[in-house]
């Protein structure tokens, strides 16, 4: 039985993927392409994260697809309606016919004498394996574990009498009205827990080791709402988008020349928030600089108002140990808990974990340099997206998808078969390619790709500066080297 080839092979049916479906399939006439998802459904982290409260912590103005205006009235959306965006995005453009669902890719090898990628999948149903070759190969895979998130050997953990509830996989039945709730964690998933919990919870108790920047926003953007009563969509999102995009860009680089000023501002709004007297310096006082980590962003402040309210609290302190009713800190203080949250983190697992070999030789992701933060040196004719972690997902996303799209056309009009990034040369000094301190990230940086320090080997973080360069940049630069007959990559 032959095996079945496609131009492009889409690894990944969430936000990611399906927007590289599309574009394919717009900008891309003639090229057969097939998108490959482990899980059963589409949507990615939208449809696995199911915690009460789950949503985005960017605004759908710039979430949204630059293709496929946000209509709706909430700027941040929660889980279910960006689920429904990317589906129904999906639909419209007919995406699903081209989706195989429960394929779990687990090999990939580049062949240079054929120029093809032999890509191997297991069927989740049934365990085979399915063989498939293409030209190029596209991970939209995201950058973290599906089937597990990162929870600490907690001391104790067997002791407790309640349950113990990771958000990556939150259980349908769990029964958390009137009970008192734990919530281990700073991040955006915890800042959002927290609130949404607190509704129906006795009390909820943030526990963190380290506060976090948190800054409210509101949950509407009025600037959208002004211009939708005028202007129709498909002129206001575009606006709007771009106005979002260079406002978190402005704050971005504020903080990196001018942290200072920038936590003075922050912190200038936590006092308007929180209570009269409200210890900031202890619960809100991060150890860091601004955007060293991600920023945690609360719609309307929904956190502060249930700190404000007492339904919920926030303790900084770290674990001693679980106990039968609770947890017992350093401090000596124990917690009462019925139910305890571990919103701990992600695990890293770049490229969905595939085994990507060349030329028969492993490719050993933590020994290539990124190539516009989307290619690997000595990999032909393969592309990762990883968004942003200073500014919306999808803004990267976006413009990855759209310069695959060029690449494919390119080597198609030129006659290309391949085209293979090269590293810096020198001693060009290597940092790793996602630049955050968080602990999911600093757990796993030593197998991460790594960037140099200069483009098109360095991830800039700066949108209107990676329009420029991928959108509109050439093709065929310094770091590329695209060849028509099969030679070995490499040489």
């Amino acid at each position: 039985m032959p095996v079945e080839h496609v131009d492009v092979l889409v690894v990944g049916a969430g936000l990611s993927g399906v927007g590289a479906a599309c574009q394919l399939k717009q900008r891309c006439p003639g090229t057969t392409f097939a998108v490959l998802e482990g899980r059963d459904a589409i949507g990615g982290t939208w449809d696995l994260f199911r915690y009460p409260g789950i949503r985005s912590d960017s605004d759908m103005f710039t979430l949204g697809y630059r293709f496929r205006p946000w209509t709706q009235a909430k700027a941040i959306a929660d889980g279910p309606s960006i689920r429904a965006y990317v589906r129904e995005t999906a639909a419209e453009y007919r995406i699903g016919e081209h989706i195989r669902f429960g394929h779990r890719v687990v090999s990939a090898a580049w062949d240079s004498d054929r120029a093809l990628w032999t890509v191997e999948a297991e069927r989740t149903d049934t365990g085979e394996i399915v063989t498939l070759t293409c030209g190029f190969l596209f991970t939209c895979s995201g950058y973290y574990r599906y089937d597990e998130g990162y929870t600490p050997d907690f001391p104790g953990r067997d002791v407790f009498a309640g349950p113990v509830v990771h958000p990556q996989h939150w259980p349908e039945d769990l029964d958390y009205a009137g009970k008192r709730v734990v919530v281990i964690g700073s991040g955006a998933t915890a800042v959002t827990l927290v609130p949404a919990m607190a509704a129906d919870a006795a009390h909820v108790t943030m526990l963190q080791r380290s506060p976090s920047y948190v800054l409210a926003m509101p949950e509407r953007d009025p600037l959208a709402d002004l211009l939708r009563r005028v202007l129709p969509p498909r002129l206001t999102y575009p606006v709007v988008r771009w106005k979002n995009t260079l406002v978190m860009a402005a704050l971005f680089q504020l903080s990196r020349r001018r942290p200072a000023l920038v936590k003075r501002i922050l912190r200038g709004a936590l006092t308007r928030s929180l209570p009269e007297g409200y210890d900031i310096d202890r619960h809100f006082r991060p150890r860091y600089e601004p955007w060293d980590q991600r920023m945690c962003f609360v719609p309307n402040g929904d956190l502060f108002k249930v700190l404000r309210d007492g339904s919920a609290s926030i303790v900084t302190d770290t674990i001693e140990t679980f106990t039968e009713h609770g947890i017992r800190l350093s401090s000596g203080e124990e917690l009462p808990a019925d139910v305890i949250v571990t919103a701990t983190g992600l695990n890293l697992l770049p490229v969905g974990g595939i085994a990507l070999t060349v030329d028969g030789e492993p490719v050993e992701l933590a020994d290539t340099v990124a190539y516009k933060g989307m290619m690997l040196s000595g990999v032909p004719n393969f592309a990762l997206t990883i968004g942003y972690t200073n500014a919306s997902w999808t803004l990267k996303a976006d413009l990855v998808a759209g310069y695959v799209c060029r690449l494919v056309n390119h080597m198609r009009e030129h006659g290309y078969r391949q085209c293979t990034p090269t590293a810096p040369g020198g001693d060009a000094p290597l940092e790793p390619l996602i630049d955050l301190k968080a602990g999911y990230v600093l757990r796993d940086v030593d197998s991460m790709p790594k960037q140099g320090p200069a483009a098109p080997w360095r991830l800039h973080q700066n949108y209107p500066r990676d329009v420029l360069l991928l959108r509109h940049g050439p093709l065929d630069d310094e770091g590329m080297r695209f060849s028509r007959a099969t030679t070995a990559a490499g040489t």
